[in-house]
């Protein structure tokens, strides 16, 4: 198990980072470098976390605090991926921005971020209660509905039709994992097809900067 779910994290945080720096490169000449950015978002915010999880199981060390803290760092950029989503969506051709929805991305957002950076967390002995982690995803799932409601408006654009559902999806895997993962540890094994999910948001962003550069070039 070590070796797989470890090549599949050091994979994936290659993957992220690298389609995030092929965007930016990609979008210098168009709007949509924000996709970019929320690429390396992700890929970094994770490595927090994966990074001493793939540690852990190679060296015989004590690991704890450092996955604790880096659940806490990939939680927050996870939150700022949400946020980054929002303003994708905003460059988006036909879309206005409306204040009302802007000022809900922020705020559940900074509720979220808040309530992670609570000590009740427990993140140092990575021993986060139950409670905690139902309380801090509520504004989370909140702003997840939001941004699949918004996306899912916009599933005209070709390259990013399904991006809405692979939200979804992320959510309703990482869903079981929150619910249930305390009590039946091998649920935690869902986050394996959540992290899935984001890879096929990627991929949808690398292919709409592709088309995108084809109609501006």
């Amino acid at each position: 198990m070590k070796y797989g779910e470890s090549t599949f994290d050091i994979l994936y945080l290659v993957f992220a980072i690298t389609v995030g720096i092929l965007i930016l490169i990609l979008s210098r000449n168009n709007k949509q470098h924000l996709m970019g950015a929320a690429c390396l978002v992700l890929g970094c915010g994770d490595a927090f976390h994966l990074v001493p999880r793939v540690l852990n199981y190679f060296i015989d060390s004590d690991f704890n605090a450092a996955i604790g803290i880096g659940k806490l760092v990939t939680s927050i950029t996870m939150t700022l991926f949400y946020i980054l989503l929002y303003y994708i969506y905003l460059k988006f051709d036909g879309v206005e921005e409306k204040r009302p929805i802007t000022l809900s991305v922020w705020l559940l957002s900074i509720i979220r971020i808040v309530l992670c950076c609570m000590p009740q967390n427990r993140w140092i002995e990575n021993d986060s209660p139950y409670f905690w982690g139902i309380i801090r995803n509520i504004p989370f799932l909140i702003l997840g509905i939001l941004i699949i409601v918004l996306y899912f408006q916009k599933r005209d654009i070709p390259r990013m039709r399904f991006a809405w559902l692979y939200i979804t999806l992320s959510f309703a895997f990482y869903a079981v994992v929150v619910l249930g993962a305390s009590y039946v540890t091998m649920l935690g094994m869902f986050m394996l097809p959540k992290t899935i999910c984001y890879v096929l948001i990627l991929i949808s962003f690398y292919r709409h900067v592709k088309d995108e550069n084809k109609i501006t070039s």
